[in-house]
């Protein structure tokens, strides 16, 4: 992974993919980290520069303090700054989402096309806030195990997780805390979704544990230029879950706007 330093001082690791094609920035879900973007890699590698990002607290991403999404919005932006890349497209599944949609707002020149998965425009519920938390001091006070099968229920569905929860089981509590804080405390940007002009793919599944078809319906109809997919039996992580049907209707909407 390459790296670089923010203006005030946050280091931000990457993987640049290469290549001539138009830039595309992918952004990981809660708990991830760049690598599970390995089946979009497989297949658009060829024909796009794939830029996958270790967000804030995830990854090889430091977090030394509190922060917010659009404070990992503003990391994703050093990043195109420091490759000297103007525009790209973003693609974002869950959390990746949130900053995605932070990174059009904040710099909608630098944003030419969005494609969310399995997100929400919306702040957190304040029952699942409070459960999220609990969660987390669960975690902490007596251990991952405890948990991490419930979670990986909760964003993978059905999928293997294996590669996962032992990366989950090392996390250190401050880090987790830190990450947990800016995920059930962030703000809803549906009352400024009008203002995202580029085209858009809004990506759900069926099976989505942690959040209903009716965000991503929501979301959809707060934006001026989206376009709705519904993946049937999709978990909430489905970029990585459910690859094979995602990836036909990425392929078709990067192609149309890049």
């Amino acid at each position: 992974m390459a790296t670089v330093t923010t203006g005030d001082g946050q280091l931000v690791s990457y993987v640049d993919h290469g290549g001539d094609g138009p830039a595309v920035v992918l952004l990981h879900s809660f708990l991830m980290d760049a690598s599970m973007w390995a089946p979009q890699v497989e297949a658009f590698a060829d024909a796009y520069r794939l830029i996958a990002v270790d967000e804030r607290g995830h990854g090889e991403t430091p977090a030394t303090g509190p922060f917010d999404h659009w404070d990992v919005a503003r990391d994703v932006l050093a990043v195109l700054d420091h490759l000297n890349i103007g525009s790209a497209a973003v693609i974002g599944t869950s959390q990746g989402g949130f900053v995605a949609l932070r990174m059009a707002l904040l710099a909608p020149e630098r944003v030419r096309a969005l494609a969310v998965l399995g997100t929400s425009g919306e702040a957190e519920d304040e029952q699942i806030a409070a459960a999220y938390d609990q969660l987390t001091e669960v975690w902490i006070a007596q251990g991952p195990e405890t948990v991490v099968e419930a979670t990986a229920k909760i964003c993978l569905g059905d999928h293997d997780a294996s590669e996962w929860i032992p990366k989950w089981s090392q996390v250190e509590p401050e880090r987790l805390r830190l990450i947990m804080n800016a995920l059930v405390s962030r703000d809803g940007v549906l009352d400024r979704a009008g203002e995202i002009a580029v085209p858009m793919i809004v990506l759900h599944g069926t099976a989505d544990l942690a959040y209903p078809v009716a965000k991503a319906e929501a979301l959809t109809a707060a934006l001026p230029k989206a376009e709705l997919v519904v993946v049937d039996g999709g978990a909430h992580f489905l970029s990585l879950t459910h690859a094979a049907d995602v990836n036909p209707h990425l392929e078709r909407f990067l192609s149309a706007n890049l």
